[in-house]
């Protein structure tokens, strides 16, 4: 009971740090021209924040008792060892609250996962945009030089539909295409199988409703029947003389 409340405890905490982060790594890409004393303070907070991270992964890890599943159960935090921004993935559980909007959806698996999907793909977005404008800014020949350019570049990198108007020239910028290509391409399908699941059960549900009358009206015509016999025989002919 204390271990798993400690675990949401430390999961809020872990959360609002990622928060920080985003904001510490994005306020500075946003604004470049800010004092130095702050993008140093910002860099600060990058680093504790990761160090936060480091922290509670090998406390995890050495508090598992199988450490090999645990890594294997674990791939996205080594990533965030690696990047940390991957942490904004968990920020997916403050979609909550649109949920107090749509309660009807809240109740439904697939409303829940259409919800979550959405709000994890504004999130990539918003990130993919931060992470390009970053790297492609500054760079000669660099055509995405002002986060309008990167949300515009990103929504058509992750939409697929690449219209070569703005493109990344530096090599980290052209890897945060190959990401958002492939979330993309995922999202797009994960989009089309709600889509199809939501079909298939409203024709189900549909076809059912349909042989559900059709039963009851088979139903209604068997007692009707049953009872034309019933009265037949009670008063069927007396005997022959």
């Amino acid at each position: 009971m204390r271990r798993g409340r400690g675990e949401r405890v430390s999961g809020r905490v872990l959360t609002a740090a990622a928060v920080v982060f985003l904001l510490a790594w994005a306020w500075p890409v946003l604004d470049p021209g800010l004092d130095p004393r702050v993008v140093l303070a910002c860099r600060v907070v990058l680093g504790t924040v990761w160090a936060l991270f480091v922290v509670d992964y090998v406390v995890r890890l050495l508090g598992a008792e199988d450490r090999r599943a645990f890594v294997a159960r674990h791939l996205l935090d080594l990533v965030v060892l690696i990047f940390p921004v991957f942490r904004q993935l968990e920020l997916l559980r403050l979609v909550a609250l649109v949920l107090v909007v749509n309660r009807r959806a809240s109740a439904d698996l697939r409303g829940r996962v259409a919800v979550h999907l959405a709000g994890g793909a504004l999130l990539l977005g918003l990130v993919g945009s931060l992470a390009v404008l970053d790297a492609e800014r500054g760079a000669p020949g660099a055509s995405i030089t002002s986060f309008g350019e990167a949300v515009w570049w990103t929504v058509t990198t992750m939409s697929t539909v690449g219209y070569g108007d703005l493109y990344p020239v530096t090599v980290l910028g052209r890897g945060v295409a190959v990401v958002l290509m492939l979330a993309g391409v995922a999202v797009l399908g994960l989009v089309t199988a709600l889509l199809a699941s939501w079909l298939v059960e409203a024709v189900a549900v549909r076809a059912g409703r349909d042989l559900s009358a059709e039963v009851s009206a088979l139903r209604a015509q068997v007692a009707e029947l049953s009872e034309q016999l019933r009265r037949r025989d009670g008063r069927g002919p007396g005997p022959r003389d």
